[in-house]
């Protein structure tokens, strides 16, 4: 399981195509090699603390992006 404390230290990337009026959401690698997994977050909530957030393994993580782009995600 992946820690408050390992969030707050995770390299936290909104994409390229996030507007400008905060509708974001940033997603961060966590969990190493060993467990390779991805955290995902509001953009526009606090992030200090115990925030809320989704954590979705690699594979996972992979499907939606491939799903996302290919315009199959419904």
């Amino acid at each position: 399981m992946t820690s408050a404390n390992d969030l707050n230290s995770a390299v936290w990337r909104k994409s390229s195509r996030s507007s400008t009026n905060g509708q974001c959401v940033e997603a961060a690698p966590v969990g190493g090699t060993e467990s390779p997994a991805f955290a995902i977050r509001d953009s526009k909530l606090p992030t200090d603390g115990d925030f809320p957030h989704l954590l979705v393994s690699a594979a996972t993580w992979t499907a939606l992006i491939t799903a996302a782009k290919s315009g199959t995600l419904t």
